[in-house]
């Protein structure tokens, strides 16, 4: 599972330049280098900490387990159980999909099997913050974004409930995108115009929130204004991956943004790389099922999660603070 510092450098795939912009983003020797691999499927990553002493934690949700990475000591077990603690047999994907910080660092979880968002207190217990809408509960929050406000944007899909979306659990009569209001902890629904939400991240202005779907019929990335008072205006289409399905492996997940208002995004085949004018620049071709990628260390470098594998990649861009 682990590679140390003694091992030589592995890489993954290759890196498809369609646009000069890209140049600008992504070095001409660039490559995904392996840092670790034997998982069953990763998801989630998270840079927590600074770039000297912090660390890299990501899901493995079929084993219900985060995982932390360090250059130092690489791959160690982090938490387990990450997403599901109860004694029934819960499908095969009952950890934590999604991670993300809250304003004070503290780790914030998407949980599957436990049905909600939760956040992991500096005393090492965890807290829910949100498992219902309405009373109801939550289907499986997937994926999270963070406004600078505190508030926490998730997605709400089917994919952690044993049955999917014909699960007998099953409360909610929609898949939605939510915010979890910082101020009083309220979960406000601002759109159900996507039948399978997933990844989600702000542009660096706050203005606009991308949304991936990852449906096979309509695999697409929407984008949405952000209002005043938080909430959105109808989806606008940005991308429309369809075509690619099948002949690439994945659907569109995770996503993140970079200082630029670029969206580095997994989808079909590996990671897409976006201007915000919608122009897609390139592929990171990874060959694999890719679900997320995310920001670290020096903030140049992106951590890809791609089916058994855990990647970076270093880059010219800084990613979002």
């Amino acid at each position: 599972m682990n590679t140390s510092a003694q091992d030589p450098v592995r890489t993954l795939g290759t890196v498809e330049r369609m646009d000069k912009k890209l140049d600008e983003l992504l070095a001409p020797d660039a490559q995904l280098e392996i840092l670790a691999e034997g998982f069953t499927w990763t998801e989630g990553p998270v840079w927590m900490g600074d770039a000297k002493n912090g660390h890299l934690l990501f899901s493995d949700i079929p084993r219900n387990s985060i995982f932390k990475w360090t250059a130092k000591e690489g791959i160690q077990l982090f938490m387990n159980p990450s997403g599901y603690t109860g004694v029934a047999y819960y499908g095969l994907e009952p950890g934590s999909n999604g991670l993300l910080k809250d304003l004070d660092g503290n780790l914030v979880m998407c949980e599957h099997g436990d049905r909600r968002i939760s956040v992991l207190t500096p005393q090492g217990g965890k807290r829910t913050l949100a498992d219902n809408y309405q009373g109801k509960r939550l289907n499986s929050p997937n994926d999270g974004a963070l406004k600078s406000n505190g508030d926490i944007y998730f997605t709400d899909p089917p994919y952690g409930l044993p049955a999917r979306e014909k699960d007998p659990r099953r409360e909610l009569d929609h898949f939605g995108v939510y915010r979890l209001s910082k101020k009083d902890g309220s979960v406000t629904l601002l759109t159900t115009e996507l039948q399978r939400p997933n990844g989600l991240g702000f542009s660096p202005d706050e203005k606009t929130l991308y949304v991936a779907q990852s449906d096979p019929k309509n695999a697409i990335w929407m984008s949405f204004d952000v209002k005043a008072d938080g909430m959105l205006s109808k989806g606008k289409l940005f991308y429309d991956a369809t075509s690619e399905v099948g002949k690439k492996p994945g659907l569109p997940d995770g996503l993140s943004v970079d200082s630029q208002g670029n969206i580095w995004a997994s989808g079909p085949g590996g990671i897409w790389i976006f201007s915000k004018e919608a122009k897609l620049l390139g592929l990171i071709n990874t060959g694999e099922r890719t679900s997320n990628c995310a920001f670290g260390e020096d903030g140049n470098t992106l951590f890809v999660t791609a089916d058994s594998y855990l990647c970076r990649i270093k880059l010219k861009v800084k990613g979002t603070p």
